[in-house]
């Protein structure tokens, strides 16, 4: 019973590593072996480089044998392995989060699935141009609640080791230019990644400090991953700082806010109010509306966008 389990278990191995081999760049085994990790599988390094010579002769993988540790992949004109378990659902919802996870994933986790993703791409291209599941993803958007804007140029590689000393917790040693033109060099805790709109912010920690910061990722001229741990703040926490209006440019300030607004412009507040506690009373030329709000430069950005629409704007500053 013993052995039936152990091959079991080696069959298994055999193919969650197959299934991590990308096709057009080489992955080495002390890489696989820290995916593997990443997914809850925990086997020593010596395994898994024994499995891959094994694997590397019986599915002809490419083998880089110019310096260790070996780089593996799929050679151009082979086929990676074929996921066909996948459901037409599940290759659907695979292909969707592969668009949108893109920018909130580690890169290396992105790229430990890029065998799922590729396989969901062609599961869903071989069900032919009437398959409702293909169908779907020219069905449904994500559209912008403000002007579209491109995304900003990111230096090659700054975004990767980023995400990389994010995800163990490794200080990061940037070169950053502020909006100001202000150059700096400084280690950083990165304690969380935020994407808005077009842009990408990182949430650090400068060595020797212990506020919170908010730094544009295109800002950064280069970026360094550092060997140092350290261990994540507890008091930190970036659903909190979220909703503080940090990335709305606010101090977390809370406030009583109510202002005048014409109907048509606000009829949309019945429908999204500002908050749960939002109150409306109606007026002859429109809407007298309160609500409790985080202060912030992006309040006063949305309020300003009404022009004359808005006015008899107050606020008040509530005690923490």
């Amino acid at each position: 019973m013993g052995k039936r389990s152990d091959s079991r278990e080696t069959v298994r191995l055999a193919l969650e590593l197959l299934r991590r081999i990308p096709r057009g760049r080489k992955v080495t085994a002390p890489e696989l072996h820290q995916q593997l990790r990443d997914a809850g599988i925990e086997r020593d390094l010596r395994t898994i480089q024994r499995q891959l010579e094994m694997l590397a002769e019986e599915f002809h993988l490419e083998r880089d044998q110019r310096s260790r540790p070996y780089g593996y992949r799929w050679p151009d004109a082979g086929r990676a392995l074929s996921l066909s378990s996948l459901t037409p659902q599940e290759s659907l919802l695979l292909r969707l989060a592969e668009e949108h996870l893109r920018n909130l994933l580690p890169v290396r986790m992105m790229r430990s699935l890029d065998g799922f993703f590729a396989q969901a791409r062609r599961n869903l291209e071989a069900a032919g141009p009437r398959n409702l599941e293909r169908e779907w993803p020219h069905k449904v958007r994500v559209v912008a609640t403000s002007q579209p804007l491109l995304p900003p140029k990111v230096a090659p590689g700054v975004f990767e080791v980023a995400c990389e000393a994010l995800y163990a917790n490794r200080w990061l040693r940037i070169d950053y230019r502020n909006a100001a033109g202000h150059r700096v060099k400084a280690e950083v805790m990165p304690l969380g990644l935020a994407q808005q709109g077009a842009r990408l912010y990182l949430v650090c920690r400068f060595q020797g400090y212990d506020d919170n910061r908010t730094i544009a990722v295109h800002r950064l001229l280069a970026a360094e991953a550092t060997t140092l741990t350290f261990e994540r703040p507890k008091d930190f926490d970036l659903k909190r700082y979220d909703d503080e209006g940090r990335f709305g440019f606010g101090d977390g300030t809370r406030v009583r806010l109510g202002f005048s607004i014409s109907k048509g412009a606000g009829a949309h507040l019945l429908e999204t109010p500002l908050s749960t506690d939002q109150e409306v009373k109606e007026l002859d030329d429109g809407y007298r509306i309160t609500a409790t709000v985080v202060d912030s430069q992006m309040l006063q950005s949305w309020l300003n966008g009404f022009g004359d629409q808005v006015w008899s704007v107050r606020r008040k500053k509530l005690e923490t």
